[in-house]
């Protein structure tokens, strides 16, 4: 009995196992196909990230060339406009100071203008207030 017993255990695992593995098989072909689409949007994101990144350096690499090629322009032409600059300062600060000294006089007569306006104003704003 302890015999049959065992051994209808066993083909009742055996039975059971193969009811699985045919289960199984059926799966598996779903199973494949979520993994390869997976793998192809994985392979479609990274060449995707890859283009993006490739375009941005790129742009990097043009920007750094383009600075690389300015730079040694701008420095020459500073070079060329330093001696204009002091020539024209050079020139420039005896018309200033001309200038200034024609407009110096004429600055302290409208102050001394203002001065005695002002004073006239308040003596005349004094004059209307009621006495006290």
């Amino acid at each position: 009995m302890k015999f049959a017993l065992a051994v209808a255990l066993v083909v009742l695992v055996i039975c059971q196992g193969t009811e699985s593995a045919s289960l199984g098989k059926h799966d598996i072909p779903a199973e494949i196909e979520k993994i390869t689409k997976y793998f192809q949007d994985l392979s479609r994101m990274l060449t995707t990230t890859t283009t993006e990144l490739m375009e941005t350096l790129k742009a990097h690499d043009l920007t750094g060339k383009a600075e690389a090629q300015v730079q040694p322009l701008l420095e020459k032409v500073k070079e060329q406009l330093k001696p204009l600059a002091t020539n024209f300062e050079e020139q420039f600060k005896p018309l200033s100071e001309s200038i200034l000294a024609q407009l110096k006089p004429l600055a302290q007569s409208v102050e001394t203008q203002l001065e005695d306006l002002l004073e006239t104003v308040m003596a005349q704003t004094k004059a209307l207030l009621p006495p006290q």
